[in-house]
Order: structure tokens, then sequence, then C-alpha cells
């Protein structure tokens, strides 16, 4: 399939083989980073997977569904034309290249996020999502990254509340009421805590 020429330049050189590293906190495992109420632009209500990295995070915006479908991307492409999933804008980098969240390994050029959700990246893995799972994958264009203690410095200063994912968040059937269902989930999680 020609999706290896979208994903040529993959996150293969961010999240190289072993590259999740550890860190200080939570920010050393996969998080939900969830917009501030007070974020604007860009990042205004986004709902973010983040995953370390070595030289600090890379992550997918998951609740941003663009009117693209994988089949209006690749029209030529028989496997590809009968996926009519959208495609997620996932981060303002690298837009031209696919990436897929999927519900179970899809082999070489992938890596493991959370329990069996794994992040296709290679174009060999993206064409095996496609041919043999297509619905069982969310797709994404594009990525967010934070160089090193970056990310950290945002959270402290209060531009993102975080979450622990989950398959069932990742895979939201809407993901446009995905912030306002986390930022209540996390409001609640508080109140509770500060009840104890």
């Amino acid at each position: 399939m020609r999706t290896g020429l979208l994903a040529r330049f993959t996150l293969g050189c961010l999240i190289a083989a072993g590259s999740f590293s550890a860190r200080a906190q939570d920010l050393d495992k996969p998080l939900l980073l969830v917009a501030s109420p007070q974020t604007a632009g860009f990042y205004g209500k986004a709902v973010v997977l983040v995953m370390p990295q070595s030289a600090g995070h890379v992550g997918f915006i998951i609740n941003r569904a663009t009117r693209k479908t994988v089949a209006a991307a690749f029209p030529d492409e028989p496997d590809a034309a009968k996926v009519d999933e959208p495609i997620y804008l996932g981060g303002p980098k690298n837009t031209q290249a696919l990436y897929a969240l999927v519900r179970k390994d899809p082999g070489e050029g992938s890596r493991r996020v959370i329990d069996e959700v794994f992040l296709a990246v290679g174009s060999d893995a993206l064409d095996r999502v496609i041919r043999t799972s297509p619905h069982e994958a969310r797709y994404f264009v594009g990525f967010a990254t934070w160089g090193q203690g970056e990310l950290a410095r945002e959270i402290a200063r209060g531009a993102w509340l975080t979450a622990e994912p989950d398959e069932g968040m990742l895979f939201h059937s809407h993901p446009a009421y995905m912030w306002s269902a986390l930022q209540e989930r996390i409001g609640q999680t508080r109140q509770a805590s500060a009840a104890r």
C-alpha cells in the first residue's frame, strides 16, 4: 500500500525501540493530558495521549476528528478505500504522516501504549492495521512534542490536568464530548480525595 509514503517520516526516531524512558512522578508512563479550562489556542479543550520518550514526551490529540476519512485520503488503495473511519488531527508536527492507535498488536513497527492498545508508527504496521483490523483503530495525522522538562513545567503552571488512560477513553464513541467528560471525572476524583 502507499500509506507507507505518508508514514515514511514516522515517529520512529522519536519512539525508537526501548526509548520510553523513566521520568519522575507520573510522567514516566502514558497519560491523558486534559487541557485546563483556561487553556486557549490550538490546545484549547484538547485531550492528548502523551508518552515519554528519550528527549521528552510525544503525544496525540485524541478528540479532534477531522472530516476526512481514511478512504477519502487513500481512494486508490483498495484496502484503505473501504475504511470509513475518520482521521484525527493528532498535533501540529508532521501532519502529512499517518499513525494509528489499535486495539491489538499489529506487530513490528508498533509500540504498546497500555494493556492491549498499541501505536502503529511504521508503514508496514499501518498497512497491517488497515488490512486486518481497520475498525479497531483510531487514525491520526500529526503529533505533539515536548522537550525535556517542558511538559512538567506546563502541568505545574496549570495548563494541563492529568488522568490515567484507559481503552474506553482512547476509543471514546463521542470524542467531541471527551474533554467535558474528563473534566467532570477529574473534578469528581478531586472532590472524593478532598472528602477523605
